[in-house]
């Protein structure tokens, strides 16, 4: 059952790998098929090095239950299943313990748009989560997903233009229309952190003209984008 997804999935999840992004069994990537209501994730707790693509599991969007698959899923699960139902333009989910990206979680403090490079790919500073109550810990991974949807809602954010998101003292989740586009937008968010907190280090007063942001988003995501190649008719 959808054995070219779980083979997506599982070249994803090595990729974070290959990224820097992830150590021991850290960080998950899932991947959906709207059609059939299924999303495949990556194992729980499973090392890279042995992981095989038939070792990722496979569950029900709207149960979550397991449909298919020997092994446990990732634990956060309940996070990437509300971030599909919440997000029907999203196709690929991302959860990593990213140092920088995980510093800026730990301090509570979203990533400030302040560079070229973070307006290419993300449109808004990267937003960070609220406290979680003591009642939402007890559906922990379930409303992981609630503050990261109701943080983007507040916030008049699109998540397609601002795909990813920092979870309070927890870390960064991103996500795109494939599992593909979720890893490099993890990879990006994991650069721009780095690059924010070197630059307020050298001037806390870094700021970015609006105009520069709008600039910069629009000449890769806007109507008349022209950033890359035009693909022949």
């Amino acid at each position: 059952m959808l054995e070219e997804l779980k083979e997506k999935v599982f070249q994803a999840n090595l990729d974070l790998v290959k990224h820097n992004l992830v150590i021991f069994t850290w960080g998950n990537v899932s991947a959906i098929d709207r059609e059939k209501g299924l999303v495949v994730i990556k194992p729980s707790g499973v090392s890279y090095d042995t992981m095989k693509a038939s070792d990722m599991v496979v569950v029900d969007l709207h149960s979550g239950k397991v449909v298919e698959g020997d092994l446990n899923p990732s634990s956060d699960t309940p996070t990437h299943l509300v971030l599909y139902r919440a997000f029907p333009e999203i196709g690929g989910v991302v959860h990593t313990h990213s140092t920088y990206a995980t510093a800026w979680a730990q301090a509570g403090r979203d990533i400030p748009n302040i560079g070229t490079t973070h307006a290419d790919y993300f449109h808004d500073d990267i937003p960070c989560t609220a406290d979680m109550t003591a009642d939402q810990m007890a559906e922990y991974e379930y409303h992981t997903g609630v503050v990261i949807v109701n943080r983007i809602s507040s916030g008049n954010i699109n998540p397609v233009h601002t795909p990813g998101v920092l979870v309070k003292n927890h870390g960064p989740f991103s996500w795109g229309k494939d599992a593909d586009q979720a890893v490099y937008n993890a990879v990006v968010m994991e650069q721009v952190a780095k690059m924010a907190f070197i630059s307020l280090s050298v001037n806390p007063d870094t700021t970015m003209n609006p105009l520069l942001v709008e600039k910069h988003f629009s000449r890769k995501h806007g109507p008349n984008a022209y950033y890359g190649q035009k693909k022949k008719q």
